[in-house]
């Protein structure tokens, strides 16, 4: 096990700083753009790259690098529903991502408004919906951005120092501890089982604020969750 898991993140850390760097940033910019982000998992590709993390520079660097990913990713979604929102909905792919879903992430704006885009980042498909949706609404992008700022950072944060603090005392571990291997891997399963639960947690408080009496009659695109 040992030998394995240290082959694998010697390949992640082969790879050069500043591109990988890059990599997570245009992973998690795709992962917040609009649509983009129901297909790319841009939270692993951050957690991968961040367990090459062997320096103070690369880990500040990796931070502002999703940051910005992030923030520029929800600008654009926010740019385009400002421009095409109404027209983006009723296409192809917005059928695709089902009129409930964008029905909730309007309800949720209309009710919550700033609010809604702060937690909006931790939830599954509203990531993606909210930031368009808020650009079809009548905020400014300042508070926009005031309100996504800093939930980006926060979630940067958390997966940028659990990859890379877990990757490190691994390597301290490997030497002296034939099972490090399994217990590396048990806490990666207990970080990912911990972000699930934390979801679906929010999820149950917020859920209150997504539907309205009468939505459900106006649903006549299949939702992608059923």
């Amino acid at each position: 096990m040992n030998d394995i898991l240290l082959w694998i993140l010697d390949l992640v850390n082969s790879v050069d700083p500043v591109t990988r760097t890059l990599l997570a940033g245009l992973g998690i910019f795709c992962e917040t753009s609009l649509l983009i982000g129901l297909v790319v998992p841009g939270d692993t590709i951050v957690l991968v790259a961040a367990t090459a993390v062997d320096s103070p520079a690369e880990y500040i660097g990796l931070l502002v690098a999703v940051i910005v990913g992030a923030l520029c990713g929800e600008s654009l979604g926010f740019l385009l529903g400002r421009w095409f929102g109404p027209k983006i909905r009723t296409s192809r792919v917005g059928g695709w991502v089902g009129e409930r879903n964008w029905q909730r992430a309007a309800n949720y704006v209309d009710r919550r408004g700033g609010f809604a885009v702060f937690v909006s980042r931790f939830l599954p498909i509203l990531h993606s919906l909210v930031p368009v949706t808020v650009g079809m609404s009548n905020m400014g992008y300042r508070r926009f951005l005031a309100w996504t700022a800093p939930a980006s950072a926060i979630w940067a944060t958390a997966y940028v120092t659990f990859g890379s603090v877990a990757a490190v005392s691994y390597r301290d571990l490997a030497g002296t501890l034939h099972f490090a291997g399994y217990i590396f891997v048990g806490v990666i399963v207990l970080f990912v089982v911990g972000v699930l639960i934390g979801k679906k947690a929010l999820e149950r408080s917020e859920a209150r604020h997504w539907d309205r009496p009468g939505d459900g009659d106006a649903t006549t695109t299949e939702d992608p969750q059923d």
